[in-house]
């Protein structure tokens, strides 16, 4: 794949960056590498490999949701700063 003007310049369009003429020169060689690099990658033969889906082979612990104690919304209102009975209360902080 080649890099030209117009690559580098729709790429620093959509990542609001501005480059000058001599970083977009940087830029140029940069993503000709790492675009080369992936063009290298692309050539290794993965026949049988199979995918890598983690790290390890540490596996995640999962419990099952019980419900246990709770408090009700009387009791919830007592720690409030401030409330309406019903929900809490907060200062206004978008202004229209």
């Amino acid at each position: 794949m080649e890099i030209t003007n117009q690559t580098i310049d729709k790429l620093s369009n959509l990542s609001m960056l501005s480059f000058s003429d001599e970083e977009k020169v940087e830029v140029k060689s940069k993503l000709e590498k790492m675009i080369g690099f992936i063009e290298q990658l692309e050539k290794v033969d993965t026949t049988g490999v199979e995918p890598l889906l983690h790290i390890s082979d540490a596996v995640n612990v999962l419990r099952e949701d019980k419900l246990s104690g709770s408090i009700n919304r009387a009791e919830a209102m007592l720690n409030a700063p401030a409330s309406d009975g019903q929900f809490f209360t907060v200062p206004k902080v978008i202004k229209k």
